[in-house]
């Protein structure tokens, strides 16, 4: 596994590339073609999203306070 994240800015930084990425898949769906597959997978990458949010909330950080 990768080296864990504990900077505030990199996680912010991560969330923001993640959200542009689900956006994209998002824009890029065919509502007309969109099958039941597409529609989960949509909801495992929030999932995704939420879980990761998550964890860096509970991850202590390295920044100076």
């Amino acid at each position: 596994m990768g080296k864990s994240i504990t900077d505030k800015e990199q996680q912010v930084t991560y969330m923001k590339q993640r959200l542009s990425m689900f956006l994209d898949v998002l824009d890029a769906i065919e509502p007309e073609s969109t099958e039941l597959e597409d529609i989960d997978r949509l909801i495992a990458m929030v999932d995704d999203l939420d879980n990761k949010m998550q964890q860096f909330k509970n991850r202590p950080s390295t920044e100076n306070e």
